[in-house]
């Protein structure tokens, strides 16, 4: 970086000097073809020659610069040498002094070198007058001209950095999208694999334990009706890990906005927690699910469908006790889903801890909800206790 930028000012330093050379070279053609005034003796050549030499540092050092050329100038025009000369580079420093400078510089400065020509030219005459108003005329162009191209560079440089902003700025939206469906995707993954690996350690279990209590007089009905729960535990949970996997393998565009990135497919709602109940009520449980609810946002549905999940799924694993009873309730109350589940387990809540609450609470901030969730107390058993807004503001 450091290189790169001292390549650009050597550039601009030749840039400059080759410019000041070349005008150099057009005021002694000047001073030796045309113009008013005599032509330059030595004293005049020193001092045209020398007014152009401050100009290879016009841009490094434009105020510097003009304080050197204006009294080089004035001095050349007072001693009456050709007074077209010297105007290239007059025209070209206070350019300079226009493009690199604010809009009140600009303008004291000009005020100051109009004021300067005239009373250099007050000794004229109307000749004299006549051409003061036409240096003036060149004087307002090139100041005009310098400022106009500031302003065009800095509202270039501005649109340029507002685009470069809104490209960050969409970049990160794209991130933060993604870190979002990642974190979608971890909590439907818990939920389903949680679920469905829980619900087959019951069934299994059931299934050995028919085996195991008295082999000489099999329940095979019993057996097979276990059998079955497994299997279509194991085709439900594949099903919904394929929809899964399928938003993992779909390609969409970089930035997040569209594509199949949102093509999620249906979410699970409140139609579903029949079927929840149900899988609950085959690995053991007894189940008491109420709905009352009208249709609700997908979002506050599907929240509401995966905190009934996880808390069967944690019912059933840690209940503790054969005749574990569940009470689901989910209705709306003051502009509110609220979702209750409540058991009556016994178990310690001893092991290891997973991220079934983690992922509740995650799924009911997303939709700007509060959740409860712990012992009932002096009573045995587990309590969860959700409140899902229905709209924005709601509580």
């Amino acid at each position: 970086m450091r290189k790169s930028s001292q390549a650009t000012r050597s550039s601009v330093r030749r840039q400059d000097v080759v410019l000041a050379v070349g005008l150099a070279v057009l005021a002694s053609i000047v001073a030796l073809s045309f113009g008013s005034g005599r032509r330059p003796d030595a004293l005049g050549w020193a001092l045209l020659l020398a007014l152009h030499v401050p100009l290879a540092w016009r841009r490094r050092a434009p105020l510097t610069v003009l304080c050197v050329m204006i009294p080089l100038i004035a001095f050349y025009h007072q001693q009456e040498y050709d007074h077209s000369a010297p105007t290239a580079a007059s025209m070209v420093l206070l350019y300079t002094v226009a493009v690199t400078g604010s809009t009140r510089r600009t303008v004291t400065i000009g005020c100051a070198v109009v004021a300067l020509m005239l009373v250099l030219k007050a000794g004229h005459g109307m000749a004299g007058v006549a051409e003061s108003f036409q240096i003036t005329g060149w004087i307002v162009s090139m100041l005009v001209l310098g400022g106009y191209l500031r302003v065009h560079r800095q509202l270039t440089a501005a649109a340029l950095e507002r685009a470069e902003r809104a490209e960050r700025t969409r970049e990160e939206e794209a991130r933060r999208r993604v870190a979002e469906e990642r974190l979608r995707i971890a909590r439907d993954l818990h939920d389903l694999l949680a679920h469905s690996i829980t619900l087959i350690g019951v069934q299994t279990s059931v299934a050995a334990h028919v085996l195991a209590e008295d082999p000489d007089r099999l329940d095979r009905a019993a057996v097979a009706k276990a059998l079955d729960d497994i299997a279509d535990t194991c085709r439900s949970a594949r099903g919904e890990l394929r929809t899964t996997l399928e938003v993992l393998r779909d390609h969409g565009p970089p930035d997040g906005r569209d594509g199949p990135l949102d093509e999620r497919g249906p979410l699970p709602g409140l139609d579903g927690l029949p079927d929840l109940a149900a899988t609950a009520r085959a690995a053991g449980a007894e189940v008491d699910l109420s709905v009352a609810a009208d249709v609700v946002p997908a979002a506050v549905g599907a929240a509401a469908y995966r905190i009934v999940q996880e808390a069967l799924t944690n019912a059933v694993r840690h209940g503790g006790r054969a005749d574990l009873t569940v009470r689901v309730g989910v209705h709306e109350r003051e502009g509110a889903l609220c979702v209750d589940v409540t058991d009556d387990g016994a178990g310690s809540g001893d092991g290891t801890p997973g991220f079934g609450l983690v992922g509740m609470r995650e799924r009911v901030r997303s939709v700007g909800g509060t959740l409860d969730a712990g012992p009932l107390g002096e009573r045995a058993g587990f309590a969860v206790s959700a409140v899902l807004p229905l709209r924005a503001g709601a509580r």
